[in-house]
């Protein structure tokens, strides 16, 4: 067990890399989600269709494969992913330091792959709100945009909060997989590199690496059943 300590440095770096990549793929999956979650409700057909072919897509993918894509699909539609450099984004991946094209891609995988789920969540927390409630906007002359802002999403945020936070905990625990397409230095790569070429146990590395995602998914487990809790007593 004396690597926890030895190496602790090692495993910190690893814990803090892979909270970068859930933090910003949690920000872009519930900003996305949320944008496909509106083309599903909306009334256009298309617009619909669109949403629809989405989240059908991506939800019966398997994570493999939208990182494998993501990893060795997109590097090869650009040179050096040029298409993929938005000055907004250079500066925050370059103050995180972690300007690295794998990084880029590991996290706009998880964004794909989680959005189509943040859709769903949300989806379900709008079919909670009581039809009347949108039948009495639209009577009242309000556009879909004004009825869905101010009367159906501020009430179907209660009812989602939930099931995005469990979205966002299955995020957490597959943003494991990341490691295995490119990204140096998060958690997973941390336990290769320590049992691989380190030749540490595997089992106190397991245990060090089990932590770390540990230490980001009960809180926010925690702080989820007491919201549900709330909400029950609320009801």
């Amino acid at each position: 067990m004396n690597v926890l300590i030895d190496k602790f440095d090692v495993f910190a770096g690893g814990f803090w890399l892979t909270l970068q990549i859930c933090v910003l793929a949690a920000i872009g999956a519930l900003i996305l989600g949320a944008v496909v979650a509106v083309l599903r409700i909306s009334p256009v057909p298309p617009l619909r269709a669109v949403g629809t072919t989405y989240v059908n897509v991506f939800r019966n993918l398997p994570l493999t494969v939208v990182l494998f894509f993501a990893a060795f699909g997109l590097p090869a539609l650009g040179s050096n992913a040029d298409f993929l450099r938005i000055p907004g984004l250079d500066s925050i991946f370059s103050r995180l330091g972690t300007d690295l094209p794998y990084f880029r891609f590991g996290t706009i995988a998880l964004v794909l792959y989680t959005a189509a789920f943040v859709c769903e969540a949300l989806r379900s927390g709008v079919n909670a709100v009581p039809a009347g409630q949108a039948e009495a906007a639209r009577s009242l002359g309000l556009t879909f945009g004004q009825n869905l802002r101010h009367v159906v999403l501020p009430q179907s945020w209660k009812a989602s909060v939930v099931p995005l936070g469990s979205v966002i905990i299955a995020m957490i625990k597959n943003s494991a997989l990341v490691g295995f397409f490119g990204v140096v230095g998060d958690l997973s790569q941390t336990a290769d590199q320590l049992t691989s070429a380190g030749g540490y146990p595997f089992i106190p590395v397991a245990i060090g690496i089990s932590v770390g995602y540990l230490i980001m998914t009960v809180p926010l487990g925690a702080l989820l059943d007491r919201i549900e809790k709330r909400q029950a007593v609320a009801r």
